[in-house]
């Protein structure tokens, strides 16, 4: 499984119209701990199936994006509910502290959603 790739262009129609949960991943070729998480993303959303999409952004092919959810680090992951953002993951270090906020990520949404 791949994470679907998304632009400028269909961010509206992928990620804020969605029925479902959707994981953003922003994320740049040049770095290096955004391809080191691609594989825990990916078993996350193996996990979480049905009720979570997951998708990815270039954030230097899509500056407008980068700016409205005003990134100051990369990669950077935002839960988005009915087109709102509901949590973000930013400025972790290293894999497993990555594991642990998407952990704790999901914790806090099923709370609040409760």
């Amino acid at each position: 499984m791949m994470m679907l790739s998304v632009n400028e262009q269909n961010f509206s129609k992928t990620v804020l119209e969605s029925p479902c949960l959707v994981l953003v991943n922003f994320w740049a070729p040049w770095c290096g701990l955004c391809r080191l998480i691609v594989p825990n993303l990916i078993q996350f959303k193996a996990e979480w199936g049905e009720d979570l999409t997951l998708v990815s952004v270039n954030a230097d092919n899509n500056l407008r994006l980068a700016n409205t959810y005003r990134l100051r680090n990369l990669p950077t992951l935002i839960l988005f509910e009915g087109g709102v953002p509901v949590q973000r993951i930013e400025g972790f270090h290293g894999r497993e502290d990555f594991q642990r906020s998407l952990r704790g990520l999901m914790a806090n949404y099923l709370v609040q959603s409760a």
